[in-house]
């Protein structure tokens, strides 16, 4: 009996301690916010926000499937930068500033989370997908 009380307090505990630790934010909806380089200098202006929900998942799933290299590269400014940002205000949590480079043939893109020193160049599918949904132009129409 005593080992059966034991038993059902440390359950308890248990799921408290499990309860706590969830991320009540994880299903919480974004915006992506996408600025765009104005000139030659490392200036930016915000050139669109996506609120569509199924856009902002893509991004998301490309991202998450990238094979990230660390490493510290040291480039030209980015042609475009973005960042997700909660839809709730009341949410705060550091973004994470992506770093966009149109490759020179304009069929592929480069990635950087420069604060965390990663890199990656996507191929010529995701280029064309993720450079779709921030722009809104596709690459094969670049010049």
């Amino acid at each position: 009996m005593k080992n059966f009380k034991f038993l059902i307090v440390f359950i308890g505990i248990l799921l408290i301690f499990i309860s706590g630790c969830t991320n009540p934010i994880k299903n919480e909806e974004q915006n992506l916010v996408v600025q765009k380089r104005i000139g030659d200098e490392n200036n930016y202006e915000e050139f669109k926000k996506i609120s569509n929900s199924e856009q902002v998942q893509k991004v998301r799933e490309i991202l998450n499937n990238i094979d990230w290299e660390n490493v510290k590269v040291d480039m030209q400014p980015a042609d475009y930068k973005f960042a997700f940002q909660y839809k709730n205000p009341k949410i705060e949590a550091k973004a994470v500033l992506y770093e966009l480079w149109i490759r020179p043939n304009k069929d592929k893109v480069e990635l950087v989370i420069d604060a965390e020193s990663k890199y990656a160049h996507l191929d010529k599918n995701e280029s064309a997908e993720l450079f779709e949904i921030l722009s809104g132009e596709k690459t094969s129409e670049l010049k």
